[in-house]
């Protein structure tokens, strides 16, 4: 397995920021989501004309991989126009990973909206990921569906890729969405998703230690630093090793959700040294 991590761990860094602590800090890739708190990666200098070629470079150099552009793409609005325009964005991130070298994107399904119900839901997801996947199979670069919201058990997951019916369809595995969510744990959501696995998001969470502000609702789960929580993180590992996966698992740090979270210069090398003890 290869480790990098996900930009939503650092939003406002900029690429040569992140590419560094990659560096520094024994990663093998780095997962794009935000740079300089912006996610229209595709219209960012460093990724067109002659910013495009250094930034290639730059991570050939230092022997770095791009193993996933992520989006902010949902299928699950009721509204055509909307779903369109999530389309068109997953197109542009599309060649912007192909041109990365990365072998997927990442997109959600994700909720049943009020008004809907949940076979229309389905439909119309599994509609998104099939074009996607066509547009994306003659550039090489796959569509991956992160195990999430209503959609976050293995199951469930399971059964949109099934209504998809394209082998370039896979699976982003986030196995807390479901534990955190659902109770599912990953012993039971691995061997259901088994080889349509492609991608790997880990992180650490617990239940929260403080009480509510004011006016806001109540978490059910706090991030916390890897190996501070109460999910298995280890069992992930492990169950992973086992099934022979060979892909990226990947640091999510979720800072632009939780700005109160610890930094980045502080969350990414821990992951690291986790890491590092776990494989030991």
């Amino acid at each position: 397995m290869k480790i990098s991590f996900s930009t939503l761990a650092c939003p406002a860094w900029n690429l040569e920021k992140a590419i560094a602590m990659a560096s520094q800090e024994g990663y093998d890739g780095i997962e794009l989501r935000f740079l300089e708190n912006d996610d229209r990666l595709w219209l960012r200098p460093e990724f067109c004309g002659p910013g495009l070629a250094r930034t290639r470079q730059q991570l050939g150099d230092l022997g770095l991989e791009i193993p996933c552009v992520d989006t902010s793409c949902f299928f699950h609005h009721p509204d055509a126009g909307e779903r369109k325009q999530s389309l068109e964005a997953g197109k542009s991130m599309m060649e912007l990973a192909a041109a990365l070298g990365a072998g997927g994107i990442r997109v959600f399904g994700d909720r049943v909206q009020p008004g809907a119900d949940r076979h229309d839901t389905c439909s119309w997801i599994a509609e998104g990921l099939r074009e996607l996947a066509e547009f994306g199979s003659p550039l090489g670069v796959q569509v991956w569906l992160e195990s999430h919201g209503d959609f976050a058990r293995a199951g469930d997951t399971l059964e949109v890729l099934a209504l998809a019916g394209h082998d370039s369809v896979g699976v982003l595995w986030d196995p807390v969405n479901a534990f955190t969510d659902f109770g599912e744990v990953p012993a039971a959501g691995l061997p259901l998703l088994g080889g349509r696995i492609r991608h790997v998001h880990l992180k650490d969470a617990r239940p929260p230690q403080k009480p509510a502000l004011a006016g806001h609702p109540a978490p059910l789960w706090d991030p916390v630093l890897m190996g501070e929580g109460n999910f298995p993180g280890r069992d992930v590992l492990r169950a992973l090793r086992e099934s022979g996966y060979q892909g990226f698992v990947s640091f999510e740090w979720e800072k632009r959700w939780h700005p109160d979270i610890p930094e980045p210069e502080i969350a990414l090398p821990h992951f690291m040294r986790w890491i590092k003890a776990e494989r030991a």
